[in-house]
């Protein structure tokens, strides 16, 4: 008897992105289905409960105030036998160290080839840990440097490195395209960056940031 195809839920809010791993999916149905989809953490949650997935599958950042690690978090409350595998476009580290802090059981970046992604479904579904081929050479690294007592600023208030890069930035002045500049990244991504800190800081603007960066002794 073959065994059933493995059942998805996948939350991404850019429906173009889900319907693109769709697409990527459709070669493998005799091993995966998805059967459902949510744009938001709060739409996925009674779906969630509704189908009972073998595996969600989410990004790291949604819409709204709560984030893929904010839904990882409250699944595995809910359920600490839910298998949560979070499917990101960011290869920081400390991304990866907080999925798993929330209960992930895998961590994978967009840009994994379709084989590789049902893989790794696979091994999430069996029990296994899956972490991005492409990640975890650095993740084993930076591990070691912070058990060697090597930490960045800004990581105890749950900032990434790339983060706390940006706002060490801010802290010196310089605007959204000269920070992109510096750092060799999209004027976007720097946007995206800056707003995921001001919601870590819980600020409203550049100037709380900056002052709870100063107060919190981040950067003098």
């Amino acid at each position: 008897m073959e065994p059933k195809p493995l059942r998805l839920v996948v939350v991404d809010d850019h429906e173009m992105v889900i319907e693109g791993l769709k697409a990527v999916l459709s070669r493998f149905q005799e091993r995966v289905r998805i059967i459902g989809q949510a744009v938001s953490a709060d739409s996925a949650e009674p779906l969630i409960a509704e189908l009972d997935p073998d595996v969600v599958v989410t990004d790291v950042r949604l819409r709204g105030l709560t984030s893929g690690l904010d839904l990882c978090r409250r699944l595995i409350e809910a359920d600490p036998a839910r298998r949560v595998v979070l499917l990101s476009a960011y290869d920081d580290e400390q991304y990866l160290f907080q999925a798993l802090r929330a209960g992930a059981a895998g961590y994978l970046l967009k840009s994994i080839d379709g084989e590789g992604l049902v893989r790794h479904l696979e091994l999430v579904a069996s029990g296994e840990t899956a972490v991005d081929p492409t990640m975890a050479g650095r993740a084993v690294a930076s591990a070691a440097r912070l058990q060697a007592g090597e930490f960045w600023p800004g990581a105890r208030l749950s900032l990434t490195q790339r983060e706390s890069e940006v706002l060490g930035f801010l802290v010196a002045g310089l605007s959204n395209r000269a920070i992109a500049g510096r750092l060799v990244l999209g004027e976007e991504t720097v946007k995206s960056h800056v707003r995921a800190i001001f919601r870590k800081l819980e600020v409203n603007d550049r100037v709380g940031a900056v002052a709870v960066a100063l107060r919190e002794g981040i950067f003098q």
